[in-house]
C-alpha cells in the first residue's frame, strides 16, 4: 500500500450530534480512513444553526480527537417552516412524520420546492464555501469530497472545483431528481429544470461519483451521455463491527421479537406483512410473538397496526443508536420494507446492513429483483417477498418459528456479511481516493 498520506476535505451537512442513518456513512469513513493513510478534515454545520430531524449525541463517541472538524453558521428556512406548520420536529425525508395535508402544509412545501433549489439547506453553502476556501489555501488538500443529501452540498464541490481544480469526489447516498418523494415538493416546471441542471452539472463535472447501489448508478448514467460510466463507483453503506460487540442474550426468552428499525410512512408496504403476521399469531397462539417498531412512524400506520394486532406490537420513537443496536441484538427476526415507489429497486437503507450484522433472518417486502433482495440472497440472510405474497410470508414465518422452537436460536453465522463492515468499505474508499 502507498504510505503517502492523502489529505481530503469533506463537506457533510449531517454530523454528530445529528442522528439518523445518513450521518453514519461518513462518520464511520472518518473513523477508519486514517488506518489507510487518508486524513480527513470535516466541514459541517454548527448544530446551534442546523435543522436536524433527530439528534443522537452517542455518535460523538466515534469522533477521534485527531479529526479536525470545522463547524460553520447556516441560514435554515426549515426552522421557520417548523414554526409555521406547528410541527414539533423538522420534516424527515419522505415526510414520514407529516400526515397533515392542510393548505398551510401544501403552501410550505411549495415554497420549499420552488424557492430553495435544490433543497432548503442551501443556506449553509456560503458559509461552508468560505471555510473550505480558507482550508484549501492554508493546507495541502489532495481531494475534495461532498456527500449528500442534502444535494445542495454538491454545489459546494462544483464551485470549489471551478476555482481550484482539485480532484472532486461527489458521494450521493440517494437519487436526486428521482428520489421517491420528489413529487411531494410541488415543483413548478421551471424549478424542475433548474434542479435537473444542477444535478447534470454535478454528475458531469465531478471527477468521481460514489453511489450506494447499482440501480442509483444506472439512474445517474441516464442523465447525460457525457458521464463516463467508469467514474461512478458503488460503495454501499455498511455496519460497524464495534457497534455489535455485546454479551450474548439468553437462548430461552418469554417473547419472540420481530424488529423493524427506521422510517415508516404511507409508501411502505407494511399492511401485507401485518396481514401475514396476524395469521401466524392466530395459528401459533401458544407463542408470545411481538413486533417492535423503532423510528419515525406515521401516526396513521401506528393506528392501523394497533387495530389489527393490538396485543402484539409496540412502538419506540427515535432512540440513540446504541439502544437501536441493543434492540436488534435482542430480536429474533428483522423486517425490512422497501417503499412501494418508482425506482425502488435501488433503495438500500442503512438498516439492512445492521440487520446483517446482527445475524438473524431478514424478511424483506419489496422488489425481488432489487438491490436489497440481491444482498440478502448473497449473504444467505433471509428472503424477499413481493407485497402480494402474503401466503409465502406466512409460510416463511412459520418455518422460522418452528426453527426457534426446535433450536432456541436462528442465528446466521456464515461470515458473508463481513464485506459490508465499515472498515472494509473504508479500505475501498481509500483506494478510490488514491486512484
Amino acid at each position: 500500500m502507498n504510505n503517502e498520506t492523502k489529505k481530503v476535505l469533506l463537506f457533510t451537512y449531517y454530523w454528530p450530534p445529528s442522528g439518523g442513518a445518513g450521518v453514519q456513512r461518513w462518520l464511520k469513513f472518518c473513523k477508519y480512513l486514517p488506518e489507510f493513510n487518508v486524513k480527513p478534515t470535516v466541514v459541517t454545520v454548527d448544530e446551534k444553526c442546523a435543522s436536524y430531524p433527530v439528534q443522537d449525541s452517542s455518535f460523538l463517541l466515534d469522533i477521534s480527537k485527531e479529526l479536525d472538524v470545522i463547524k460553520t453558521k447556516s441560514f435554515e428556512p426549515l426552522n421557520y417552516y417548523q414554526k409555521l406548520s406547528g410541527r414539533a420536529q423538522v420534516p424527515f425525508a419522505g415526510f414520514a412524520n407529516e400526515t397533515n395535508n392542510s393548505w398551510k402544509h401544501e403552501v410550505s412545501r411549495f415554497i420549499r420546492g420552488n424557492f430553495f433549489i435544490p433543497d432548503a439547506r442551501r443556506g449553509w453553502n456560503k458559509y461552508a464555501l468560505a471555510a473550505g476556501k480558507q482550508i484549501i489555501e492554508a493546507q495541502q488538500i489532495d481531494t475534495i469530497i461532498t456527500t449528500s443529501p442534502p444535494h445542495s452540498t454538491q454545489l459546494i464541490g462544483l464551485k470549489l472545483k471551478e476555482k481550484y481544480g482539485l480532484p472532486w469526489i461527489a458521494d450521493l447516498r440517494d437519487p436526486w431528481t428521482d428520489i421517491y418523494y420528489y413529487k411531494k415538493m410541488n415543483h413548478t416546471a421551471l424549478a424542475k429544470r433548474i434542479d435537473a441542471s444542477y444535478e447534470k452539472q454535478v454528475l458531469e463535472k465531478a471527477d468521481k461519483i460514489v453511489v450506494v447501489s447499482e440501480f442509483i448508478k444506472h439512474l445517474f448514467l441516464q442523465k447525460s451521455k457525457a458521464i463516463d460510466p467508469d467514474k461512478i463507483q458503488v460503495i454501499p453503506n455498511g455496519y460497524d463491527e464495534e457497534d455489535f460487540i455485546s454479551v450474548p442474550t439468553p437462548l430461552k426468552k418469554e417473547k419472540i421479537i420481530i424488529s423493524y428499525n427506521g422510517t415508516l410512512s404511507a409508501d411502505y408496504p407494511i399492511k401485507p406483512f401485518i396481514t401475514a403476521l396476524k395469521e401466524v399469531i392466530d395459528k401459533k397462539a401458544r407463542l408470545s410473538i411481538n413486533i417492535q417498531f423503532t423510528g419515525s412512524i406515521s401516526e396513521d400506520i401506528i393506528q392501523y397496526i394497533k387495530q389489527i394486532i393490538p396485543n402484539n406490537c409496540n412502538f419506540n420513537y427515535h432512540v440513540p443508536h446504541k439502544k437501536s443496536v441493543e434492540i436488534l441484538l435482542e430480536s429474533e427476526i428483522f423486517l425490512l420494507l422497501i417503499p412501494d415507489v418508482l425506482n425502488n429497486e435501488g433503495i438500500l437503507t442503512g438498516k439492512l446492513f445492521e440487520y446483517l450484522a446482527a445475524e438473524n433472518p431478514i424478511i424483506c417486502v419489496g422488489p425481488k429483483h432489487g438491490n436489497a433482495a440481491s444482498i440478502i440472497a448473497q449473504c444467505q440472510s433471509g428472503q424477499t417477498f413481493e407485497k402480494y405474497e402474503t401466503k409465502e410470508m406466512v409460510a416463511y414465518l412459520l418455518l422460522l418459528l418452528s426453527q426457534i422452537e426446535t433450536n432456541n436460536s436462528i442465528k446466521i453465522a456464515n461470515q458473508l456479511n463481513k464485506q459490508y463492515s465499515r472498515r472494509n468499505l473504508s479500505g475501498t474508499m481509500a483506494e478510490l481516493i488514491r486512484s
